[in-house]
C-alpha cells in the first residue's frame, strides 16, 4: 500500500445553533498517495463539513471541537494543519491541497474572460512569473483538460456546463497540488458528460500523481472510480474498505441500504402497489 499523504484522527464539528448540532463526530480516516478515496452518504450526513474542516475552511457557526489534521508533504514532512498560521494556511491551500466545490461550475466571473481568472490563480500564488509565462501556463492548463487554449479569450457563458466544469478542474490543478477534494463535482450534468469527466479525473490522476477525495451522495458512481469507499452516516464513518469489498460483501446494515437503494438494470421488476 502507498504511504499516507493525509491522516485525520478523532476529528469533530459541531455548529454552535440552539441546540448544538454535531456535524462531524470523532471521524478517522487516512488517504493514502496516488488513491481516490470516495465518501459517500446521504445528504446532510457531514461529508461536505469533514472536507471543509480538514482544510479549515469552515465558518461560523460551525466550529472544530477536537481532533488533528496531519498532512505528510513529500518535501517538508508532516504538516500539523490546525497549527499553521493565516499566511502559512493560504499557502497550503492550491499549493498543497486544492478543491473543486459544489456547484463550481456556476462559480466563474461571468464578465471576466476563463483565460485571466485561471491567470490570477498564478498571478496570486506564483507572483514571479511573467505575463507570458502565466498565459503559457493558462494555456498548457486548458489543453491538458481538454478544454482547448483558443478558449482562454471564452466567457463562461460561452461554454458547456461540461467545459465550465473541466476549467475549474485546471484551476484546481494550476499548481500542481498533492491533494484534489471534488465535491459533487458531476452534479447538474447528463449521464454522457458526467461519464467524460470522470474518465478525465483518472486520467489526470494516473498522469500527475495526485490523491482525490471524491465526495458524492452517488454510491454506484464511487464504486466504478474509488480505490476506497468511507460511507458517513450522521456525522460518522461507519464502514471505511475497497470499492470491491463493498460492493461484494458490505459489513455495516447502512451501507447495505445505501446499496439497495439504487434500481437494477437487470433482475424482476418491483411491484408498485397503490
Amino acid at each position: 500500500m502507498a504511504d499516507p499523504l493525509l491522516t485525520v484522527r478523532d476529528f469533530s464539528v459541531v455548529y454552535d445553533t440552539d441546540p448544538p448540532v454535531a456535524a462531524v463526530k470523532n471521524v478517522d480516516l487516512q488517504l493514502h498517495r496516488g488513491e481516490i478515496l470516495g465518501l459517500a452518504g446521504e445528504s446532510g450526513c457531514g461529508k461536505t463539513t469533514l472536507a471543509y474542516g480538514i482544510q479549515r475552511l469552515l465558518r461560523a457557526p460551525a466550529v472544530i471541537t477536537g481532533g488533528s489534521v496531519t498532512f505528510h508533504d513529500a518535501q517538508d514532512g508532516d504538516i500539523d494543519v490546525s497549527a499553521l498560521g493565516a499566511e502559512q494556511m493560504r499557502r497550503f491551500r492550491w499549493d498543497r491541497v486544492s478543491m473543486v466545490f459544489q456547484g463550481a461550475m456556476n462559480a466563474l466571473n461571468p464578465v471576466a474572460t476563463i483565460g485571466s481568472q485561471l491567470e490570477d490563480v498564478f498571478e496570486v500564488h506564483r507572483p514571479r512569473m511573467s505575463r507570458r509565462e502565466r498565459r503559457a501556463a493558462v494555456a498548457e492548463l486548458l489543453e491538458i483538460v481538454r478544454v482547448g487554449a483558443q478558449r482562454s479569450r471564452s466567457f463562461p457563458h460561452e461554454l458547456s456546463g461540461g467545459m465550465r466544469q473541466r476549467v475549474m478542474i485546471a484551476m484546481a490543478l494550476a499548481l500542481r497540488p498533492q491533494l484534489m477534494v471534488m465535491d459533487e463535482p458531476t452534479t447538474a450534468l447528463d449521464v454522457l458528460v458526467q461519464r467524460e469527466i470522470l474518465r478525465q479525473i483518472s486520467q489526470l490522476r494516473e498522469e500527475f500523481g495526485f490523491s482525490v477525495i471524491f465526495i458524492t451522495h452517488d454510491l454506484p458512481l464511487l464504486l466504478e472510480i474509488s480505490d476506497r469507499i468511507a460511507i458517513m452516516r450522521e456525522g460518522e464513518i461507519v464502514e471505511i474498505d475497497t470499492a470491491e469489498r463493498i460492493w461484494n460483501a458490505p459489513q455495516d446494515e447502512y451501507t447495505r441500504t445505501l446499496l439497495a437503494s439504487f434500481p437494477r438494470l437487470t433482475g424482476e421488476r418491483g411491484v408498485v402497489v397503490r
